[in-house]
């Protein structure tokens, strides 16, 4: 599933099918129990990773996600992150930049957000609202836009450097899907409070929007920090996509549990006098 949703050279987002299922052949109801089966090796893995880390291990796992409105960012964190053990997760939504935010370079604020050594990071939105919203709204120049794909590559480079695997998912809904989504949160009470006005506005932005992700596909999938790209319509397939990115990126960084750096046969000893 991983390589069939990896943007590689030549990648158009105009070609994926929002409906799609690449690298599943089965329905909602096997797609739901195969997100369930995931769970355990998920939250093992992610255990690893953070007992790693108490004695010494340096690395973390860094969850970017993108998406236009509506496309299911918080049921990512809410049915795949949660998976695993809270105390391992360090999620930030990143919003509108505040004053201090503003006075510094767009990556400040980012910076202070990374997981530490041990931990599953998720960014619900990034850095890469700088290039995305930016180049829509001609809130910075082009030529600054320029300079910041340029600066995301190395920025994500260091990250890599430093022992962080980073998985960027851009979750692809269809314009129909997400008025159908939208039409959902206005008809259901319990619902308008997800409701934003603003969302209507962006709507109208929609081919602007699929041009400024194709140019951040074009501009920053590397080696090192690929995109994937995960039809989204079907709620259920994009939560196993990925949940299976992340086992994927989790099984790459080949975990095993720390030695103990006590006799263990000793304190087993020690224990049973007790």
């Amino acid at each position: 599933m991983s390589e069939l949703l990896r943007v590689t050279p030549g990648f158009v987002l105009a070609d994926v099918d929002a409906d799609g299922v690449p690298g599943f052949d089965g329905g909602k109801k096997e797609g739901e129990q195969a997100l369930a089966d995931g769970a355990a090796e998920l939250a093992d893995l992610q255990e690893r990773l953070y007992a790693q880390s108490l004695f010494g291990g340096g690395k973390r796992l860094l969850l970017v996600l993108q998406a236009m409105d509506t496309a299911g960012k918080g049921g990512i964190v809410g049915h795949v992150v949660g998976q695993v053990n809270p105390q391992g997760v360090k999620a930030f939504a990143f919003k509108a930049p505040t004053d201090e935010e503003k006075s510094h370079d767009f990556l400040w604020r980012v910076r202070k957000q990374l997981p530490p050594a041990g931990f599953l990071g998720v960014f619900d939105r990034s850095h890469y609202e700088d290039v995305l919203i930016h180049r829509v709204r001609g809130f910075s120049t082009p030529d600054e836009i320029e300079k910041r794909y340029g600066l995301i590559n190395d920025f994500e480079a260091q990250l890599v450097a430093e022992q962080t695997t980073i998985v960027k998912v851009m979750l692809h809904i269809s314009p129909d899907e997400q008025k159908k989504r939208l039409t959902a949160r206005l008809e259901t009470p319990e619902k308008n409070w997800k409701y934003n006005p603003g969302d209507v506005d962006e709507r109208k932005l929609w081919p602007a929007y699929q041009d400024a992700y194709q140019r951040v596909f074009d501009e920053t999938s590397t080696p090192d920090a690929p995109w994937f790209v995960v039809p989204a319509n079907r709620k259920w397939y994009a939560r196993l996509a990925v949940q299976r990115l992340l086992l994927d990126a989790l099984r790459g960084m080949g975990l095993e549990w720390p030695a103990a750096d006590y006799d263990v046969e000793a304190e087993k000893e020690r224990l049973a006098k007790t």
